[in-house]
C-alpha cells in the first residue's frame, strides 16, 4: 500500500518513476478507480448499427448488422461477458472481427476471452509485435511490466499502413501514420457514417505517450494532422477514453500539443532539466480543460530528447 501511495504521489507531481518495482494490475487498478466488480456497459449510439460502449479501460466500438459484429478495441476480460450482453441487447450475435487499436492493457486485454471465442483480431504489425512479448509501461510514478498475450489474443490479420473492411454496409478504414501513442497505432475510420475511433492517440485529456515504447510527441501531432485531413467538419471522434467527441475537439486538441511541444523544444534547446520544464509549466493556460499535465510534460520531455 505505502508502494501504491508513492505511485500515486509520484504522478500528482509530475516526476518519473526512477524504480523498477513494478505495480501489478491490481494495484493499477486500484490507482486509476478501476471497479470490475460493479462496472456497467453504457452505450451511445453514433449511427445506424454503430455503437460506443463506455466500461472499463479504453472505448469500444461496435458495428452491428447482417454481417455480423465488428469491434474496435477490447478492454479487461472481466468486462468481456458484460460487452456481449450489450451487444445481444442491440440486436448483434457473437463478435466476430475485434480492431485493436494499439497493444496496451486497457484496450487489449479482453483478446484473450474474445480468442477463444473464436473471434478474429486485427492490429498494425508492430502492436502484434508488441502483443508477443513483455514490455515495461512507465505511467510516470506507475511502472507497469506488461507481459506477453497468448496466442489465442495475438492478431490474425495485421497491415504495415492502411487496409479496408467492408462489413455491414460500411467502409471501414484502418490507417497508422507511423509512431505516435505508441508504435504501432491505428485509427478505424467508418467511412459511411463518418465516425472514427482514435485510439488513445487522441483523447479528451491529455495524452499519454509511452515514450519508453518507442512514442512520440511528433508523431501524435503528424498522426492526428493526417487523420484529421481525412474528415470534415461533421465527422464524430471517439477517443481512446472520454465521451464522444467531434471535429473542431480534435483540432483544438493537436494546436494544444503543437504549442506544449515547441515550449518544451525551446526550453530543451535552453539546455532546461525536466525539473526546470515542469516548474516552467508549459501547459498552464490547458490545465483547465485537459487535466493533470504530468505525463504529457515527462513522456513529451522525454520523446523530444531523443
Amino acid at each position: 500500500m505505502k508502494r501504491l501511495l508513492a505511485a500515486i504521489g509520484l504522478l500528482s507531481t509530475g516526476f518519473s518513476a526512477q524504480s523498477h518495482e513494478y505495480l501489478s494490475l491490481d494495484e493499477l487498478g486500484s490507482a486509476f478507480g478501476w471497479d470490475f466488480e460493479n462496472a456497467e456497459i453504457k452505450s451511445q449510439a453514433v449511427a445506424p448499427g454503430l455503437y460506443v460502449l463506455f466500461g472499463v479501460g479504453g472505448n469500444v466500438m461496435a458495428s452491428i448488422g447482417d454481417q455480423g459484429v465488428l469491434m474496435v478495441d477490447s478492454q479487461f476480460p472481466e468486462m468481456i461477458p458484460r460487452i456481449s450482453r450489450k451487444i445481444n441487447e442491440l440486436g448483434g450475435d457473437k463478435i466476430d472481427f475485434t480492431i485493436n487499436t494499439h497493444w496496451h492493457f486497457d484496450h487489449a486485454n479482453g483478446n484473450p476471452l474474445l480468442g477463444r471465442e473464436g473471434t478474429w483480431m486485427v492490429s498494425h504489425i508492430k502492436s502484434r509485435r508488441m502483443m508477443a512479448g513483455a514490455h515495461e509501461v512507465n505511467l510516470v510514478g506507475m511502472v507497469y511490466e506488461q507481459p506477453p498475450l497468448p496466442i489465442e489474443a495475438m492478431p490474425v490479420i495485421t497491415y504495415t499502413d492502411d487496409m479496408q473492411f467492408h462489413f455491414n454496409g460500411e467502409l471501414v478504414e484502418l490507417l497508422h501514420f507511423g509512431p505516435a501513442h505508441t508504435t504501432g497505432d491505428t485509427a478505424v475510420i467508418f467511412r459511411n457514417s463518418n465516425v472514427v475511433h482514435m485510439g488513445d492517440v487522441f483523447n479528451a485529456s491529455y495524452p499519454f505517450i509511452d515514450a519508453g515504447n518507442g512514442g512520440d510527441l511528433n508523431g501524435m501531432i503528424r498522426f492526428c494532422r493526417e487523420v484529421l485531413a481525412r474528415l470534415d467538419e461533421d465527422s464524430v471522434v471517439v477517443p481512446g477514453h472520454g465521451p464522444v467527441l467531434g471535429y473542431s475537439d480534435m483540432e483544438q486538441y493537436v494546436l494544444m500539443l503543437e504549442t506544449v511541444r515547441n515550449r518544451i523544444n525551446t526550453m530543451i534547446g535552453r539546455g532546461m532539466s525536466l525539473e526546470d520544464v515542469i516548474a516552467a509549466k508549459p501547459t498552464a493556460e490547458f490545465d483547465e480543460k485537459y487535466g493533470n499535465p504530468a505525463r504529457l510534460i515527462d513522456r513529451g520531455y522525454m520523446s523530444l530528447s531523443r
